[in-house]
């Protein structure tokens, strides 16, 4: 089974982000394809959640606690941590979806 994969493009600065903490991200999401998905920064505005709430993918509260701010990570994140057997919209059922997501503040 694959696992989470997680990679810092770049490091950040202050204390790490734990479960429970209001913070502010900007992502981008793509299919192993390299399809472009979902990404904030189209939007222009960040997206805001609170970390290990269940309010996003278990692959992103695993992949985004103990994150410092400006910190910019890359997550190779399986199906099973993901969208699942369904998928979602533009994701087709059991895919592996890859983020980049940067850390803009901890609330």
């Amino acid at each position: 089974m694959a696992a989470l994969q997680i990679e810092t493009l770049e490091t950040g600065k202050g204390k790490m982000c734990k479960a429970r903490d209001k913070i502010s991200v900007h992502y981008t999401g793509w299919l192993t394809n390299g399809k472009k998905f979902d990404s904030s920064l189209d939007c222009g505005s960040p997206f805001d959640f609170t970390l290990g709430t269940g309010v996003v993918i278990p692959g992103w509260d695993q992949g985004i606690e103990g994150m410092k701010v400006n910190e910019k990570r890359k997550l190779t994140i399986p199906s099973k941590l993901a969208y699942g057997e369904f998928g979602s919209g533009a994701i087709p059922p059991s895919a592996t979806t890859i983020f980049e997501i940067t850390l803009l503040a901890i609330k």
